[in-house]
């Protein structure tokens, strides 16, 4: 795809000035980060096992179904902090394990890979926040965060609404997105052959087959609480999944740059990744091994080719030489980001898209 930033000079420098930097004083052990991915593999996998096992051994229904949830808690960091690093090919050489790794994880957790890794790299990576290039911003019409979208007279009350529509994003993600898209029509160089739907029944089969059949079949507990416990599930899962992704790029102080008649968008790409992203707690080392660097969303954007767990350090590096050529990093904590995407509901909702203006009316639901 042609490049549809504008071009600046001045951020093409400081971008290179920023690559010379961070390749001149960020350290890099290879035994160190071997040792880190065992120890990342050797909590989140083991955990997810034994969750996994404790769904067979528990006889209470009520524990049951908190099992489940801890269970899909514990896979989706595990996913968290392995699949994202793999689809960018940051965790072996070589690209087949990093692919095979990325599926896997990915399989776990009920999506498609093929159908995710796509539209995030080509896609989301490429312009974030922009309309029409982000695939990101195409998910429901329900919530408006994109200063310009249709604005309908429900979206007053989405900062409301949102938290419990969240709860279902697994759901819908797994049972209707991925399926939209395998019938939908081929994008990003993408032909869904043989191979493709192969694929991707594969994958459902073994998730469906983990999680719903293998309980219902040798648990202790009747199928309608294996569904009940796999619904509740979802229900955490959700929350936290799209609450955490959500805050990378939909706080209050994130840019959404516009485009022009002919496609091509007002900023540079450096400025694009920069203010288009939300960082929480990005020199904490606990909150970076937890969420496998999803708190670290800027240094991903401009460095998409170093494993997250470098991030920290790196953002030592970065925030210093950002802040010294006048630019402030968009920053919260993991709480604040909630109450700041929140926020940024609120004034969607009420279409304050420009300091408190309305530029778009209220259009009626069709």
């Amino acid at each position: 795809m042609r490049d549809k930033h504008i071009h600046i000079a001045e951020d093409s420098r400081l971008l290179k000035y920023i690559h010379k930097a961070v390749d001149n004083e960020l350290r890099t052990d290879p035994s160190w980060f071997k040792t880190m991915l065992w120890v990342k593999f050797l909590v989140y996998f083991p955990a997810s096992v034994l969750a996994y096992y404790s769904l067979y051994q528990v006889q209470n229904p009520l524990l049951f179904c908190a099992c489940f949830i801890l269970y899909g808690m514990i896979t989706l960091l595990f996913a968290f902090n392995f699949s994202h690093d793999f689809s960018h090919n940051t965790v072996f050489r070589n690209k087949r394990l990093n692919n095979l790794g990325f599926t896997i994880t990915y399989t776990i957790v009920g999506a498609h890979a093929e159908a995710w890794k796509k539209r995030h790299v080509y896609s989301h990576h490429y312009a974030p926040n922009v309309e029409e290039y982000d695939s990101d911003l195409q998910i429901t019409h329900l919530i408006r965060v994109t200063p310009g979208s249709k604005r309908y007279w429900y979206h007053r009350y989405q900062h409301i609404y949102a938290p419990f529509l969240y709860t279902t994003y697994s759901l819908f993600w797994v049972f209707i997105k991925d399926f939209v898209i395998l019938f939908g029509p081929d994008t990003y160089e993408e032909k869904k052959g043989l191979k493709y739907h192969f694929s991707f029944w594969l994958q459902k089969a073994v998730y469906l087959t983990l999680i719903i059949v293998m309980p219902v079949l040798f648990s202790q507990q009747p199928w309608y609480i294996v569904v009940a416990g796999f619904l509740c599930m979802h229900l955490v899962q959700s929350l936290f999944l799209l609450f955490t992704f959500f805050m990378t790029h939909h706080v209050e102080s994130t840019a959404y740059p516009d485009t022009d008649e002919n496609g091509y968008i007002n900023t540079s790409w450096m400025m694009n990744q920069v203010k288009s992203s939300n960082d929480m707690h990005p020199f904490s080392n606990t909150a970076n091994f937890i969420l496998g660097g999803f708190n670290n969303h800027i240094a991903h954007h401009l460095f998409p080719h170093v494993h997250h767990v470098y991030y920290p350090e790196l953002n030592i590096i970065l925030y210093r030489i950002l802040r010294e050529n006048g630019i402030t990093p968009n920053k919260t904590s993991y709480w604040g980001g909630i109450v700041s995407h929140l926020r940024l509901l609120k004034k969607m909702g009420r279409g304050q898209d420009l300091q408190g203006r309305d530029r778009h009316p209220v259009k009626e639901a069709v």
